[in-house]
C-alpha cells in the first residue's frame, strides 16, 4: 500500500520514515502508558531539519510549501499516529503569523530556534465560554508602559506542561469600543513564564504524552516587542494559519488510518478461522477495501488542497474537505480494524485500539465536522449562513 509520489516527495517521505523507523511501536505504547513527552522523538526530527520544512531558508528552514509538510506529517501520523504528530503540529502551522507578519527583528530572534527544535510552543487561542466563536474571546490585554497585562483563560493548550513559548491570541479592544469586531484581536509570542501562568493538566482518551491544559493568566506581562504586526489585527493573521493547519490535520487522519488499515490487512492473513484465513472473507475484505478507497480519496484533497494554498490561491473550501475526508476515513479505516482484529483489536499489544482513539481528535479538532458542513454549505453551495 505504498503510495506513488513525485520523485521530490518521495524523497522527504523516505527522509522523514528514516527517523520515524527508530520510534517503533513498542516506544508509542510506553508513552502512550506513562504520558511522558516524546522528547527524544522531537529531537530527532529536528536534528534532521525536519521542523523548519516550511520556514524561510534565510532563519534555517528549507522553505518548502504545505503540500510538502502534508507529505511529512501523512508520514510522522503512518508511524506514530497522533502522539507523534502532535509532538511537532504546531512547529509546522504555528509560527506562520511570524514569518509573514513579524518583524524582521522578531524572524531572526524566534525563527531559527524553532527550526533548531529549542523552543517549544503551546498556542493560546480556545478559551471555555468561545469555543469555535473566536471573535468572542474575553482574554484581555491591557496596554501598560512597555507591554501588555493579560487577564483571562485559555483551554485545550497542547504541549504547556513542556513549553518554552506561548502564541496567544487577546482581545486588546473591548467589544463595545471596536469598530469591527474583526479588529479586537491582536496575537502575541512571548515567554512561557511559569511563574505568571497557572497550567491545569486534563486528562483525556488519547494522545497521553503530548499534553491538553487549562492555562489561566492574572496580570502576565507581555512585553511590547512581543506583539506580532498592529494591534487589532490578530484574527487575520490567525486565519492565516487556519487553512494549513486544516489540510495537515488531514493528512495526519489519513496517515493513522493507512496505518490501521496495513495492520488490518496483516492480521486478516494471518488469523485463521474455520481453517481459513479470515481474509479471504469478503465480510472481512470489502469493508477494508473501501477504507482503502476512502483514504485515497482525502489524500487527493488534502494534496488539492495543499497545492491551492502554495500557489497563493484561495482554498478555504477544500482545506475544510482535506480535514474532513482525512479525519473521517482515518477514524472509519481504525475503527474497522478494530473490527477486523476482533477481540484483539480490544488489547493493547495490537495497537489498533489506540489508533482509534488518537484519531477521534481530528475529528473534533481545530473546527468541527459540522462547522464545516456549514461553511461548505454557506461558501460554496450558496446557502443561507446557519449560526
Amino acid at each position: 500500500m505504498r503510495r506513488r509520489l513525485s520523485d521530490d516527495l518521495s524523497t522527504i517521505r523516505d527522509g522523514v520514515a528514516a527517523v520515524c523507523e527508530r520510534f517503533g511501536d513498542d516506544y508509542w505504547l510506553a508513552r502512550d502508558a506513562d504520558g511522558r513527552f516524546p522528547h527524544e522523538f522531537r529531537d530527532a526530527i529536528a536534528e534532521g531539519g525536519w521542523l523548519g520544512v516550511t520556514m524561510p531558508e534565510a532563519f534555517g528552514g528549507a522553505g518548502l510549501g504545505v503540500r510538502e509538510a502534508a507529505v511529512m506529517m501523512n508520514t510522522v501520523a503512518r508511524q506514530g499516529a497522533m502522539s507523534a504528530a502532535s509532538a511537532i503540529h504546531i512547529s509546522m502551522f504555528g509560527p506562520h503569523p511570524i514569518v509573514v507578519f513579524g518583524s524582521d527583528e522578531q524572524k531572526k530572534r524566534w525563527l531559527p530556534r524553532l527550526v533548531r527544535g529549542e523552543d517549544k510552543v503551546a498556542f493560546g487561542v480556545t478559551e471555555p465560554d468561545a469555543g469555535l466563536n473566536t471573535l468572542a474571546i474575553k482574554t484581555f490585554a491591557k496596554k501598560v508602559d512597555g507591554g501588555w497585562l493579560i487577564n483571562g483563560r485559555k483551554i485545550w493548550n497542547s504541549t504547556a506542561q513542556v513549553a518554552d513559548k506561548l502564541m496567544l491570541l487577546a482581545r486588546t479592544t473591548k467589544p463595545e469600543d471596536a469598530r469591527k469586531p474583526t479588529q479586537a484581536l491582536s496575537i502575541f509570542y512571548t515567554d512561557f513564564d511559569r511563574a505568571q501562568i497557572e497550567v491545569r493538566l486534563i486528562e483525556k482518551m488519547g494522545r497521553k504524552c503530548v499534553d491538553s491544559n487549562m492555562i489561566f493568566f492574572d496580570d502576565f506581562f507581555i512585553p511590547d516587542e512581543d506583539l506580532i504586526g498592529e494591534e487589532g489585527k490578530g484574527f487575520g493573521y490567525i486565519l492565516h494559519s487556519m487553512n494549513p493547519e486544516r489540510i495537515l490535520i488531514g493528512a495526519e487522519g489519513v496517515g493513522i488510518g493507512e496505518d490501521a488499515l496495513r495492520r488490518a490487512a496483516g492480521y486478516a492473513m494471518e488469523r485463521e478461522v474455520f481453517g481459513r484465513p479470515i481474509g479471504q472473507n469478503q465480510g472481512i475484505q470489502h469493508p477494508l477495501a473501501e477504507n482503502w478507497m476512502h483514504l485515497e480519496a482525502a489524500w487527493l484533497t488534502v494534496m488539492r488542497a495543499a497545492e491551492l494554498f502554495d500557489a497563493g490561491q484561495d482554498c478555504g473550501a477544500e482545506a475544510n474537505a482535506a480535514k474532513f475526508l482525512g479525519a473521517r476515513a482515518g477514524y472509519d479505516a481504525a475503527l474497522q480494524s478494530v473490527l477486523t482484529h476482533g477481540g484483539m483489536g480490544y488489547a493493547k499489544e495490537y495497537h489498533v485500539e489506540r489508533l482509534l482513539r488518537e484519531v477521534m481528535i481530528a475529528r473534533i479538532a481545530p473546527v468541527s465536522e459540522q462547522l464545516i458542513a456549514s461553511f461548505i454549505g454557506e461558501k460554496v453551495l450558496g446557502l443561507p449562513k446557519s449560526y
